[in-house]
């Protein structure tokens, strides 16, 4: 009998141990992935950016199809300008007030020419049909859209924004945790995932995650 006692709790204190370790673990776990998952996400979310402001040098807009940006990345081009000389006190004093002046009067030169968009911002092969998903999760796009909104000082601005929902990216992880993070992060940033911009107020195209 006493054997039988000894054994049972032997066995209770090795499974309050499990679940002590495990309630100690979990969380830990949890944080690891996340900030694994986050820092793919993120990383994405600014090649999204730098593709949208490379598209707006261009348009004059940002745009929210990833078909159109993507379609942009795969065939517009980039002005680039090559400079020679400047426009110096002794060309004012002369009445030449505007670099376009001292370009007509062959005083400074200016050259444009123009390089593919895909080869002046990513890295040669660059997975660009790859830019619209989440990291990790074939098939499943970035949610992006754009607009323009008016400023405090009555100016209408193209603004954009593009994000993922923690429930989407952090979706198959344990869902308390998951709760419990969007609780956190809403009450930090007012947004319950990853975001680059923001199509109700203009933020400069800031993400979520930086200051």
């Amino acid at each position: 009998m006493k054997t039988a006692l000894n054994i049972v709790f032997t066995l209770i204190i090795i499974v309050l141990a499990y679940f002590l370790v495990e309630s100690i673990m979990k969380p830990i776990r949890f944080n690891k992935e996340k900030d694994r998952r986050e820092t793919a996400v993120k990383e994405r979310l600014i090649d999204i950016r730098t593709a949208q402001e490379a598209y707006k040098s261009v348009k004059g807009s940002y745009t929210g199809s990833f078909d159109t940006l993507i379609t942009f990345l795969k065939t517009d081009s980039l002005p680039l300008v090559y400079k020679l000389g400047s426009l110096t006190d002794e060309m004012i004093a002369a009445g030449i007030t505007t670099e376009r002046e001292a370009v007509k009067k062959g005083l400074i030169s200016r050259d444009t020419s123009y390089i593919p968009v895909r080869d002046s911002i990513f890295d040669k092969g660059y997975p660009i049909d790859q830019l619209r998903f989440i990291p990790g999760m074939e098939n499943t796009e970035f949610k992006m859209s754009a607009g323009r909104v008016m400023t405090t000082s009555m100016v209408l601005v193209n603004v954009f924004e593009a994000f993922a929902l923690n429930d989407v990216f952090l979706g198959d992880l344990d869902r308390q945790l998951v709760v419990n993070y969007n609780d956190q992060r809403t009450k930090i940033t007012g947004f319950p995932g990853m975001k680059v911009g923001d199509v109700r107020v203009p933020n400069n195209n800031a993400g979520n995650w930086e200051d």
